[in-house]
């Protein structure tokens, strides 16, 4: 059994301030992280609830959990001033027509308070073609709050969340986790 001056010799040289700075960033940094390797790897970190909702996209289309139940849905949250979200969109538009065919579907809730018309030029602009909404904040509490943006929730076929994921690297976490959903026979 080691000793405390035993420990205390292990310790003096390893407390670097470099060190101390590297656990702090990991510290940090784990709990955005944790739930990206958890949908790399198939570990669940969503609340496995089902929340219900009904949208209105731009282009006037009804977005519900009752129209999307049977497909694998990602919610994602984002703003137009946000640049994470600017950099993962056309990630996600290249994983929404990689997926759609078999049933895969993106909704992008757009929180901004800039006019709805701002919004629409702004998803034009970048040629994002999945579905996107103008919502407020009654669409964030309906999913338990959110943290950060961009925020992504995917749910399973009877839309119940099986991921969270806070940050923009979702898309490329959640590309095996999509797969494993749409390959899963669950209800169609």
């Amino acid at each position: 059994m080691p000793t405390l001056s035993d420990v205390k010799r292990w310790i003096r040289p390893h407390l670097t301030l470099g060190n101390l700075v590297l656990f702090l960033a990991l510290w940090w940094a784990a709990p955005t992280l944790l739930p990206h390797l958890g949908a790399l790897v198939g570990v669940r970190s969503g609340p496995q609830a089902a929340p219900t909702y009904t949208y209105v996209s731009l282009t006037g289309d009804t977005l519900s959990s009752e129209q999307l139940r049977g497909q694998v849905v990602l919610v994602n949250f984002w703003a137009t001033w946000c640049a994470p979200c600017r950099v993962e969109m056309p990630v996600l538009e290249a994983m929404y027509q990689r997926h759609r065919a078999k049933g895969f579907t993106i909704v992008g809730l757009a929180v901004d308070r800039a006019p709805t018309a701002e919004v629409a030029a702004f998803v034009r602009e970048r040629e994002v073609t999945y579905p996107i909404a103008h919502v407020g904040a009654e669409a964030e509490r309906r999913f338990g709050g959110i943290r950060g943006y961009p925020t992504s929730f995917l749910l399973d076929r009877e839309g119940r969340i099986q991921h969270t994921v806070l940050g923009p690297i979702g898309s490329v976490s959640l590309e095996p986790a999509v797969r494993r959903l749409l390959a899963d026979p669950g209800l169609r």
